[in-house]
């Protein structure tokens, strides 16, 4: 038997399309009984992803049994695959994260990874992830964590340090569909391309991008140089500067150098959407008071697009033994010699019967390599913080954050800092709570 506990699982659009994918393989329930547990804090949301599994288990015809738990270790009881995607203080933290650095000048668009919002969220999250990796330890002690909750690095980098003896894979679709995407530009089969990527999550590097043995670079120069409007995006413009395409959205790639988002004009030119996720973020809340009545009538709209999503990926190579290679996020022990080791990166893993094999790549460009370096800082010191009780450590990680250092003074740093605990003190811990310019 095989048993996958959603935690977040009221994370509806996630939820729709990892049931999606994850049954839409025939032969997964051919090699083992699948069980679906379904855990969320919210009981409104905790209805809704149920009734999101019974539809899906209905509509895929596949013979799987779905659970509903409100209390944690219940739900983990037995897990061979927990698939975490909570998203700790919810809108309300969201808008905390962009409202109060704005007051201060600082500008951001998503800020879920790095910068005000990317550390914050990461510090209100290590608490949770303590108690869900203390939590599996006791209950499903063999189980593989499949992480998608954000700042990705800073998780994976706390969890390595901090729960070493959890088996935890950082999973994004970041890297798949920027390749998807690249493809569709040159007017290549996704499917005929060989691809290969490294770096960091949210920011690492198509290194190879191939068809037929030669490099698909020439022709996207040519796509890029014909047409002024693909010019104005902010990946493009990297790529342009430093010879290998970044692997997360313009709007995200924004937030982690220093080039673009304190300057007006840069944004102008690159069409930088400032504060984009805070209507995301209120979208999916309204998307999930839609979807509820739908479900509760018994159907809902099942996303249309192909399947992507890496947990499913993961759960039916381990199961059925299929070989395939995908993305992962995990602490880097050698395995990108130009990168710290311990901090989280993203490099090709190899998945099949025999379990989980995150592969060693060559050493970054070292252009490719200085922004990750500056990346990984910030996540450090914001793990330090939390794991050694380090408040002031919050302060110099937004002072070494590329966006935050270019645009504001290390005094409004300090009183930004300060204001932002004040704010998500309540989802802190106590020995990050200290206001250090009192």
């Amino acid at each position: 038997m095989t048993t996958v506990c959603f935690v977040g699982a009221g994370s509806a659009e996630f939820t729709r399309q990892l049931l999606r994918d994850l049954l839409s393989y025939e032969d997964l329930t051919d090699a083992s009984e699948l069980t679906l547990v379904m855990h969320d804090i919210d009981p409104r949301r905790l209805r809704l992803a149920e009734g999101l599994a019974r539809i899906a288990v209905e509509r895929h015809g596949r013979p799987a049994t779905v659970r509903v738990e409100a209390d944690r270790r219940r739900a983990l009881a037995g897990a061979d695959f927990v698939i975490n995607a909570v998203n700790i203080g919810g809108h309300a933290a969201t808008v905390i994260d962009f409202e109060i650095p704005a007051r201060y000048g600082l500008r951001q668009t998503i800020a879920d990874t790095l910068g005000t919002g990317g550390v914050f969220r990461g510090l209100r999250t290590f608490g949770f992830l303590d108690e869900l990796a203390n939590d599996m330890r006791s209950v499903c002690p063999e189980a593989w964590l499949l992480n998608y909750t954000n700042p990705m690095a800073m998780n994976i980098q706390y969890l390595s340090l901090n729960h070493p003896d959890i088996r935890v894979l950082g999973l994004c679709h970041s890297v798949y569909w920027t390749v998807h995407d690249l493809c569709e530009l040159v007017d290549v089969p996704l499917e005929q391309v060989q691809f290969h990527s490294a770096g960091v999550n949210h920011q690492a590097w198509i290194l190879r991008w191939e068809h037929e043995g030669r490099s698909l670079y020439p022709l996207l120069d040519e796509r890029i140089a014909s047409d002024p409007q693909l010019r104005r995006r902010v990946r493009v413009d990297m790529y342009r500067r430093l010879g290998y395409y970044p692997t997360e959205t313009s709007e995200h790639s924004s937030e982690y150098v220093p080039w673009y988002l304190h300057d007006p004009a840069e944004i102008e030119r690159l069409r930088i959407p400032v504060g984009d996720y805070l209507q995301i973020s209120q979208s999916n809340v309204d998307d999930i008071e839609r979807l509820i009545p739908q479900v509760e009538a018994g159907h809902y709209s099942e996303p249309e697009e192909e399947a992507a999503e890496y947990a499913p990926q993961v759960i039916h190579s381990l199961v059925t033994g299929a070989r395939r290679i995908i993305q992962v996020n995990v602490a880097n022990a050698g395995l990108i010699p130009n990168l710290p080791a311990g901090s989280a990166v993203e490099v090709p893993c190899l998945l099949d019967g025999t379990g989980v094999h995150p592969q060693t790549v060559e050493a970054l460009p070292p252009q490719c390599a200085a922004l990750n370096q500056h990346f990984t800082s910030v996540v450090d010191l914001t793990v330090r913080a939390a794991s050694e009780a380090r408040p002031e450590f919050v302060r110099q990680a937004l002072m070494c954050d590329p966006n935050t250092a270019a645009t504001m003074s290390v005094d409004s740093i300090w009183r930004m800092a300060d204001e932002m605990v004040t704010a998500h003190s309540a989802l802190l811990p106590e020995s990050l709570r200290a206001r250090l310019l009192d």
